[in-house]
């Protein structure tokens, strides 16, 4: 967004000067203690199906009985779904029509960058599990739909002071929200050829980024490196045998202040 959200350093230095605890992991266990699963956007049909399962990283999934993903050799990935994103309470407390106006872009850029990385993922797995086509009508062999719906990216409090946040500090969802450096969506997995919905998916992650990195003083700072360790965790699931765990690939630091 706009060049004068690098002046916000000051803010940062002043965070870190209150210092900060931090909590290093590489297991899911710790995700699973800092980290807690986004509430049910609605993307998902049926979200009460899912549950957690040890051999996969994200926080809800629910798989068709029988499912067999052997079968299917072409992936299309549909445009992500961005519209939940609107629905975030810190948006709402912006005071600019400018700012708003700025972040909605924004959100439409991540939804494409999401997008964009699943399908370079796929396309540099050197397994080749899945051709890549653009549209359904270009499928010859049985293919899978993703779709995926981008629900919550929280901001940092330095970023929403630049973007002159109205809302209070210290009460309420939004409020709870800033500093986490976290991103959450739901997705979907369908047969292309039934429309058949076979398995769902949801996940929140955090990114591990401190709070002086210059590079990503944006609102949605850390979101695309967590995006980026989506796409590869659905290119290692696709590839996964049936007793093979996949896990968060690399420690994470939790840094709450």
């Amino acid at each position: 967004m706009r060049h004068e959200l690098r002046g916000i350093f000051v803010l940062g230095l002043a965070a870190a000067a209150a210092g900060c605890s931090s909590l290093q992991s590489t297991s899911d266990t710790a995700k699973a203690a800092a980290v807690e699963p986004a509430p049910d956007a609605g993307f998902i049909a049926h979200p009460e199906r899912q549950t957690k399962r040890a051999d996969l990283p994200f926080q809800k999934v629910w798989i068709k009985p029988g499912f067999d993903k052997s079968g299917y050799r072409e992936l299309v990935v549909a445009p992500v779904n961005t519209q939940y994103m609107m629905e975030m309470d810190w948006l709402h407390n912006l005071s600019s029509a400018a700012w708003v106006s700025d972040v909605k872009s924004d959100i439409a850029e991540l939804g494409h960058y999401f997008h964009d990385q699943v399908v370079k993922a796929f396309k540099e797995d050197p397994k080749h599990r899945f051709k890549v086509i653009e549209r359904a009508g270009q499928h010859k062999e049985p293919a899978l739909r993703l779709e995926l719906a981008l629900i919550e990216i929280d901001p940092s409090m330095p970023v929403l002071h630049a973007l002159s946040w109205a809302g209070p500090i210290g009460t309420g969802s939004a409020a709870g929200a800033v500093n986490q450096r976290r991103a959450a969506f739901e997705g979907r997995l369908r047969d292309l050829r039934t429309g058949e919905v076979v398995a769902t998916f949801a996940d929140r992650d955090m990114a591990d980024v401190g709070p002086l990195d210059l590079t990503r003083l944006t609102w949605y700072g850390p979101a695309k490196g967590i995006m980026d360790r989506w796409a590869e965790q659905f290119v290692q699931i696709a590839n996964r045998k049936p007793s093979e765990v996949v896990t968060d690939p690399t420690a994470f630091t939790v840094r709450p202040f």
